[in-house]
């Protein structure tokens, strides 16, 4: 496993696109990372999101995840499993570029590190 970007460990995100939905920029879901000896889990809300978890693994900076999320609108429960490159934005912050399959069809979001206050 050879990284050139650090660890997930700690670190959280919040989505700025996605194909799913519409993103509300003041309550976007925020996703906590966590990450150890190439194993990643963590968990989200916000948004259309009441509760999410995830669980997968990193190689290089490639990670692959399932998820399963509970959503605000009917409370119905989604799952599905997916892809993300992490890439540096210019400002020097990790983006996460999340392909992933839900309900069969495929998706697309972006999500970026939100700065440790």
């Amino acid at each position: 496993m050879t990284s050139t970007l650090p660890s997930l460990d700690g670190l959280v995100f919040k989505m700025i696109s996605s194909t799913t939905s519409t993103v509300d920029p003041d309550a976007p879901s925020v996703f906590r990372y966590f990450e150890r000896d190439g194993i990643i889990w963590g968990d989200y809300t916000g948004d259309t999101v009441t509760i999410g978890r995830f669980v997968g693994t990193r190689n290089d900076d490639v990670i692959w995840v399932s998820f399963v999320h509970v959503l605000v609108a009917d409370g119905s429960v989604v799952t599905g499993d997916g892809e993300s490159t992490i890439e540096r934005t210019e400002e020097g912050l990790l983006r996460l570029v999340e392909d992933y399959e839900m309900h069969g069809a495929p998706q697309l979001s972006v999500c970026v590190e939100v700065p440790a206050a």
